[in-house]
């Protein structure tokens, strides 16, 4: 906030009828679509203002703000809508982008400060929905078919049990990425910032359904299972 130097005449709408104090340039932040930007305003004050202090601290979370960080892009082999079976390789990842994985750099500022935020996903947690949870320190590899029955090398599960006890027949998956944020001001100041976000998905396992066949070589229906 500064004072307007030389003064408007009082003819000055910003006045608003007033003929003592001052007319004070305060500058603001203005949010719009892409971010923020600062607008000036004009303020009669009847004396010197209240001097409001914002700290690189503040600065820093403005930025974190800035990055509009989102929940992981949760992905599994076999997905939603699949079945998987008992004891066969699950494999997890999650798809990067630059707010739900990073790096991703956004800077705030107040006139005479600037603070600038890097963040990127240090981990993962999955939690398997079975009483299991695995900690992924990269993304995970996507599944093709051309990997056939193998474990994931980095981020991957068996189940031991069908989840046809379970409600809606499914386990429930959640992965919480860890995010990792560090700042610098423009005066030297430096400090770190922690924060999770966290999806889910839902995994139908199955087993593996025997076929019955008839000493002549016909094929004969296996009993059927109790549920889903």
């Amino acid at each position: 906030m500064k004072r307007e130097a030389p003064q408007p005449p009082f003819s000055d709408p910003r006045w608003k009828g007033h003929t003592d104090g001052s007319i004070w340039a305060c500058l603001t932040e203005q949010g719009y679509d892409q971010g923020q930007h600062l607008v000036t305003k004009w303020v009669w004050l009847p004396g010197e203002p209240d001097i409001v202090v914002i700290d690189p601290v503040t600065l820093a979370y403005r930025a974190v703000a800035l990055m509009q960080l989102a929940p992981p892009l949760v992905k599994s082999a076999p997905g939603v809508g699949q079945v998987g079976l008992v004891n066969m390789p699950v494999w997890f990842w999650v798809d990067k982008t630059e707010n739900t994985w990073g790096p991703i750099v956004r800077s705030a500022s107040v006139p005479g400060l600037s603070v600038t935020a890097t963040a990127h996903v240090k981990a993962v947690n999955w939690s398997m929905g079975d009483g299991n949870t695995i900690r992924c320190e990269g993304p995970g590899t996507p599944y093709t078919q051309a990997r056939g029955v193998k474990d994931s090398p980095d981020c991957g599960h068996r189940y031991k049990k069908t989840s046809r006890e379970l409600p809606k027949c499914v386990y429930p998956v959640t992965a919480t990425a860890q995010w990792d944020i560090t700042w610098q001001s423009t005066l030297g100041d430096t400090g770190q910032i922690s924060l999770t976000q966290e999806a889910g998905t839902q995994l139908r396992i199955g087993e593996a359904v025997p076929v019955l066949v008839d000493p002549d070589g016909s094929e004969v229906a296996a009993p059927a299972k109790v549920g889903c």
